[in-house]
């Protein structure tokens, strides 16, 4: 009789961080407590039509009166760390002047509690959510560069006031989002259609991202270690033609390169400024700026959920999707993309997730690959990957989410694939810790390990948080739920 040996379960190495990500908006909740002004999300909720059902962040999760409870959650699931964002809005509230130290004991405290359970934090800076009067003031938002400045010195408030407790900084997550969902298509906060702002804004959030670096480096100690969190596009072209080729290139451009090029390397690229000449003639980078936004950095963060399959201008009679990006941000008359008329979108084959971002942990892989080979010697994380079903408690209270088991394996396996052929990736953030406020969709799409029921605020680990908690504790990929 043959006995069929049982598969072997990837290891990860020795010190590989398993945690889970969050943002400030999207759990916190106590939007108008100890002197929290309004952030752009919070006007943006308040625009009839912006957001499903007219849902807001006003108590989100709760967090911010739980958030013992949810760290000792977090401890309980043996994590090793959890990435967070502060709320510029709840530390400086107008995004000037001084800091008002409500907020920032909120996150002393938080901060405190996490490494009083062993957790190690990893603090974002900037997750979405302007302060209303720089978007509305004088400043005008991104598209201005007052703003990046604003920036800078809110990063060094935070600094000063966290830099005793926390080790791992990160100054931007998704600028591409605040950029071209924010500015261009207008389904995200503040909500603006404009392309030239979006590419304006693209620019001074690289600009701010270097700023602050270099007011983190002035105020931090020597060991800590300061990164940024991009969503590059897996970008495939559908097919060998030309044209479908030059569609991938273009979107690479405005989806990925627009930041990596300038924050690693000092540089916009070529392809990039004469694909958007029609729009503006860059002329907001002034000459000091592109050496202010390359600062060294000791990480990379990358967020995946879904890749792009794009082509030249589909005249085939297909049903293109509409170009807002494949990864259902949602959808505008309004396009991100500068240019988007010389590109078709398209939805890949196969099994999607409850937002309809089709599963291909290939490009994670790819992703990784890519940047252990553009940035050699720049340690990389996972900072988000999840995916959105629809969880419903059984008869006894219980989450069973078999599907995002099965999505988490296969991802966790596309990184392990990396890490073997040689990436040096150090640690893995699950999105999300909790189900919670999704941005444009409300409280209608859930990522969460942990069911939220937001009438009681109940909080019930799935399935998936005790399988993730498995695979933290062992550093191996379980061959079954």
């Amino acid at each position: 009789m043959t006995v069929q040996a049982r598969p072997v379960q990837p290891q990860f190495p020795s010190g590989f961080l398993w945690g889970t990500s969050t943002a400030a908006y999207q759990v916190e909740g106590a939007a108008r407590e100890d002197g929290r002004s309004p952030s752009i999300w919070d006007t943006f909720c308040r625009t009839p039509g912006k957001v499903h059902e007219g849902h807001t962040g006003d108590q989100a999760c709760d967090h911010y009166h739980r958030f013992r409870d949810d760290v000792a959650l977090m401890g309980a699931l043996g994590l090793d760390a959890y990435r967070f964002s502060v709320s510029w809005s709840r530390v400086q509230p107008t995004g000037s002047g001084p800091a008002d130290q409500r907020g920032l004991d909120f996150y002393r405290a938080l901060t405190d509690e996490l490494l009083e359970h062993g957790i190690t934090p990893f603090l974002t800076l900037y997750h979405w959510d302007l302060p209303q009067d720089l978007e509305s003031g004088p400043e005008g938002g991104w598209p201005a560069r007052e703003t990046a400045l604003r920036f800078a010195e809110y990063a060094g408030l935070v600094a000063e006031a966290l830099g005793d407790r926390v080790v791992n900084w990160t100054t931007l997550n998704e600028p591409w989002c605040s950029a071209f969902l924010g500015y261009g298509s207008g389904v995200h906060a503040p909500g603006r259609t404009d392309p030239v702002a979006a590419l304006h804004a693209a620019h001074h959030l690289n600009l701010a991202h270097g700023l602050a670096a270099q007011a983190l480096r002035a105020t931090l100690p020597a060991e800590a270690k300061l990164m940024v969190s991009l969503n590059p596009a897996a970008v495939r072209a559908r097919s060998e033609a030309q044209g479908d080729q030059d569609a991938a290139r273009r979107i690479d451009a405005l989806a990925t390169r627009v930041f990596t090029s300038p924050m690693l390397r000092g540089v916009y690229d070529e392809d990039l400024i004469a694909d958007t000449a029609h729009l503006t003639d860059w002329s907001c980078v002034r000459d000091s700026d592109l050496k202010d936004i390359a600062q060294p950095l000791d990480a990379l963060g990358l967020n995946y959920y879904t890749p792009s399959l794009v082509s030249a201008p589909d005249r085939n009679g297909s049903d293109p999707v509409p170009p807002s990006r494949d990864d259902g941000h949602g959808a505008s008359e309004h396009s991100p993309w500068p240019g988007s008329e010389h590109v078709s979108f398209h939805q890949h084959p196969g099994e999607r997730t409850e937002m309809g971002w089709s599963i291909d942990p290939t490009g994670l892989t790819e992703l990784l690959l890519r940047f252990h080979r553009e940035a050699p010697g720049l340690p990389l994380y996972v900072t988000e990957n999840g995916a959105a079903y629809d969880d419903v408690p059984d008869a006894g209270g219980m989450v069973h989410d078999p599907q995002r088991i099965a999505y988490l394996r296969r991802h966790f396996t596309a990184v392990h694939e990396a890490l073997t052929q040689g990436a040096d990736v150090r640690g893995y953030f699950l999105w999300s810790l909790l189900d919670n406020f999704e941005w444009a969709y409300g409280y209608s799409r859930r990522f969460g390990a942990v069911h939220v029921d937001f009438g009681t605020q109940r909080r019930t680990p799935k399935s998936s948080a005790l399988w993730y908690a498995r695979v933290a504790a062992s550093g191996r990929i379980p061959d079954a739920a």
